[in-house]
């Protein structure tokens, strides 16, 4: 079959609306916000609106020997959802609706499209919460977030993405609709097949429903702020709470030129002095005075630690105002600079040899790497800052990145904690899980999609 044929095909499947050819547009979908990884040109771009379409979608891809490349919004940062050359681009953004709350079960049915902050909102009016918050919730789908198990600030308590699905529904290469997992709380029945599809960026099956957990609505969190003069006691600090048993429902940690970017941004004072080397920023959800007793706990830590300052609040705004100076350090950074971040996870005993470990890259490669991450479990994530404009420091952004993940690994960490492997970590991901591992991913995706259909070239390569 040859493309025109396949588009007409697409066309009568799906509507004239759902198969987009125009060459301006088709580059729009092209990529995904990794400067790094590389994107091919697509031959279409395709909006299914129901199962049927991308059914369809599927089969009539697989008898052309077309590739589909899977995707929702594009917000990832590893490349997963980039195209390759004469690639049919099957964009799940149109699968928006929550097919079902149900508050007796704590479980709801939503599809791939749906926007993570607007499913939060709507489970939020029963009184429920969904806990997976990758930075990008206000635009990031729930699709994108299975595919690429995502975490975000909340990890530490909640876990990422995985932990809160139940079941799933997928589309396999042979165009078959595979339901998995269950609507129960237990449930050993088969393989876990649903834990095998989340975090496999769409190189197994297009995802078109998820069955997930819900936790009842925390209460209002109270918020800890505490500043070190050296990041070794921040690092100390953080062991110390997890040594103690003390589980907060975020912990977060910025060093210093994260700091000074917010601080710059927000045009704000976040109260740690100019010699602060490292912010630490915990919540409690417990409520109440067991909220208050556990940020007086992780208090007493941070000053025990060597702290210079260390305040809690439970003021609401007060701790939306902290909290939002780690959620626009991105977006500060581009003060400076385009910024390409990373994402490794290290033992947490480690975070601060690795913060150490990128000031000096920092330093060897000449550009400003600015680290944040998740305390709580010792995923980072440097930033590096570089001028759009000049190739030669995109080169040395670019050994930075590599280098990051070299000590990541040297310190008994992974080169990926939530953003996912994509066409960036190709080789990356070779030298962690070693050759066995490759081969048995080449075996499982053998198994499932012998034509290598499902974004081909994603993790890892079949040859």
């Amino acid at each position: 079959m040859g493309t025109d044929a396949l588009l007409t095909e697409l066309r009568e499947a799906l509507g004239k609306d759902a198969v987009l050819a125009d060459p301006e547009v088709i580059d729009s979908y092209a990529r995904d916000m990794m400067p790094l990884a590389p994107s091919g040109r697509p031959l279409a771009v395709v909006l299914p609106s129901d199962v049927a379409g991308v059914q369809a979608t599927v089969r009539a891809c697989a008898a052309a020997g077309v590739p589909i490349v899977p995707r929702g919004a594009g917000s990832g940062l590893s490349g997963a959802a980039n195209a390759v050359d004469g690639c049919v681009m099957l964009v799940m953004t149109r699968f928006d609706k929550v097919l079902e709350i149900d508050p007796g079960n704590r479980l709801a049915v939503v599809q791939p499209g749906v926007i993570n902050l607007d499913f939060r909102t709507a489970v939020e009016k029963h009184g429920l919460f969904y806990p997976p918050d990758p930075s990008s919730y206000d635009w990031c789908t729930i699709g994108g977030n299975l595919s690429t198990n995502a975490g975000g600030l909340c990890c530490v308590k909640y876990g990422v993405t995985t932990d809160s699905v139940l079941g799933l529904e997928v589309v396999l290469a042979d165009g078959s609709l595979l339901k998995t997992g269950r609507r129960t709380v237990k449930g050993v029945a088969g393989y876990d097949l649903t834990k095998l599809f989340i975090g496999s960026e769409g190189t197994l099956g297009v995802i078109t429903q998820a069955t997930v957990a819900l936790r009842p609505l925390p209460q209002a969190p109270g918020t800890l702020v505490a500043g070190f003069d050296a990041t070794e006691k921040a690092g100390e600090a953080v062991a110390r709470i997890v040594r103690d048993g003390l589980v907060p429902s975020l912990m977060e940690i910025m060093d210093a030129s994260s700091i000074k970017a917010a601080e710059t941004y927000l045009n704000t004072d976040l109260g740690a002095g100019s010699d602060c080397m490292a912010l630490l920023l915990c919540q409690s959800d417990a409520g109440g005075e067991v909220a208050r007793r556990e940020l007086a706990a992780i208090e007493k830590i941070c000053v025990d630690c060597g702290s210079t300052m260390a305040y809690a609040t439970d003021d609401l705004a007060e701790g939306r105002m902290l909290m939002q100076a780690r959620r626009v350090v991105l977006t500060a950074l581009e003060q400076y600079g385009v910024w390409l971040t990373d994402d490794v996870c290290v033992p947490r005993t480690r975070i601060a040899e690795l913060i150490s470990a990128c000031e000096r890259i920092s330093q060897e490669v000449g550009l400003r790497i600015a680290v944040v991450g998740h305390a709580g479990d010792g995923n980072m994530h440097p930033t590096i800052v570089y001028s759009p404009d000049s190739p030669e420091e995109f080169e040395r952004a670019r050994r930075a990145f590599d280098d990051i993940l070299d000590v990541g690994l040297s310190l008994g960490g992974t080169v990926t904690g939530e953003h996912g492997v994509g066409k960036i970590k190709r080789d990356w991901l070779a030298r962690e899980i070693g050759p066995v591992g490759i081969r048995v991913h080449r075996q499982i995706k053998q198994a499932l999609d012998p034509d290598n259909l499902f974004n081909p070239g994603s993790m890892f390569s079949m040859s």
